[in-house]
């Protein structure tokens, strides 16, 4: 790469780190997560207030892929593979539910508004995730972390992720066919599945002979380095089992998660992920055109009114989940409610759906808004249903 690249791939990466940590600070002391912050950074950077940052620089897509890669082993960290199994059918019941309905009005509203097809797969697809990391923070803060309410929500959240990142894979495969086919979603669907469960059906035995590895070493960084390499080592398995990396990244996550290391592998990993992860969520907002969310200008009034109702149906499709628990004495709506944040998944499907071409950039600016309205609503509405 020539000196002039990277100087300025360097002062790119500068601006983005920069912005990320100012945007997320503020974000973080107005009691919402820093994610958001970074996003509206990324929105600052990508109205050229800096004639050198290009938002479509293929090292910062790079570094912005492998964020995801990291973003999805941190998820896969936080998941208790002896929780999902032991999550019980009320909580399975809500992830099914939380997934199911509002992928169909998602995909049912881009239908009725004549966009079907691939646009709607994305757009639905987008609205299927939930941020459990934000419903768990609201719980903590209040002290309802023992509630009946929230371990029904973190069952059915970690459920959630699974049943996401089989999604994500199907969305990808769409992606990189350049075509929408039931029978293709159903492949990689399946794909996904397969490698998921026999990677943690014969992952143990491996991740335990890592670990005694590991403990025998002394260099400096072996046990961050053994972990990025493992992600790395079955994001590629996964590829080259037809399946999306990001499977392979988030199985690697579950299966160091399920070892005597795990809390030790999360304090090492977080600084690195603390590093790519910002990058993705920069070039996110990034890539949103600002001039597309200006109500004056006549034709982006479609979009913000497409907005409202993708806004509309994320709720809902969230709140009706709380329907599928038949236990009594359990309150409904609080389930339903902390389903609502989604985070960061609902951005990675907005970006692949960019990237790909299958949806426009006035419907990817319209997706990332619905994620940052549910995560700005779902707080104060959870922490008023419990107290």
């Amino acid at each position: 790469m020539p000196e002039a690249s990277v100087l300025r791939v360097l002062a790119e990466l500068l601006l983005i780190l920069v912005s990320a940590k100012i945007f997320g600070e503020l974000a973080e002391r107005l009691d919402q997560p820093a994610v958001l912050g970074e996003l509206i950074g990324g929105v600052v950077l990508g109205t050229g207030l800096f004639s050198f940052f290009r938002p479509d620089d293929p090292s910062l897509g790079l570094m912005s892929e492998i964020g995801v890669l990291l973003l999805l082993f941190e998820t896969g960290l936080r998941s208790d593979l002896s929780e999902l199994l032991s999550a019980g059918p009320t909580s399975a019941a809500v992830a099914a539910t939380g997934v199911a309905a509002p992928f169909l009005l998602g995909w049912g509203l881009m239908t009725a508004l004549g966009r079907g097809g691939m646009e709607a797969i994305f757009v639905g697809a987008a609205m299927t995730a939930t941020s459990v990391g934000i419903t768990a923070r609201v719980l903590a803060d209040i002290g309802k972390m023992d509630a009946p309410e929230a371990r029904i929500v973190l069952g059915a959240a970690v459920i959630d992720d699974v049943l996401g990142v089989v999604i994500l894979s199907a969305v990808e495969g769409i992606a990189a066919s350049g075509a929408f086919s039931w029978p293709g979603v159903v492949r990689s669907a399946v794909l996904a599945a397969v490698f998921l469960t026999a990677a943690l059906w014969a992952g143990p035995l491996l991740t335990r002979q890592l670990v005694g590895v590991v403990r025998r070493m002394r260099v400096r960084g072996v046990l961050v380095g053994a972990a990025v390499s493992f992600a790395f080592a079955l994001a590629l398995a996964a590829h080259a089992a037809g399946t999306a990396m990001i499977v392979g990244a988030f199985t690697a996550g579950i299966l160091l998660a399920g070892t005597d290391r795990r809390e030790d592998v999360q304090a090492a990993i977080q600084p690195v992920v603390d590093v790519f992860a910002p990058v993705f969520f920069v070039m996110v907002g990034a890539r949103v055109r600002l001039g597309t969310m200006n109500p004056l200008v006549p034709r982006n009034r479609a979009m913000l009114g497409l907005t409202a109702l993708l806004v509309l149906a994320a709720v809902l499709g969230k709140v009706v989940s709380g329907l599928a628990v038949l236990k009594k004495g359990v309150n409904r709506w609080s389930v339903g409610v902390g389903m609502i944040p989604r985070g960061e998944v609902g951005l990675i499907f907005a970006q692949i759906g960019l990237a790909s071409g299958a949806i426009d950039p006035a419907f990817y600016a319209a997706v990332v808004l619905m994620v940052v309205v549910t995560t700005f609503i779902a707080p104060p509405l959870l922490k008023r249903s419990l107290t």
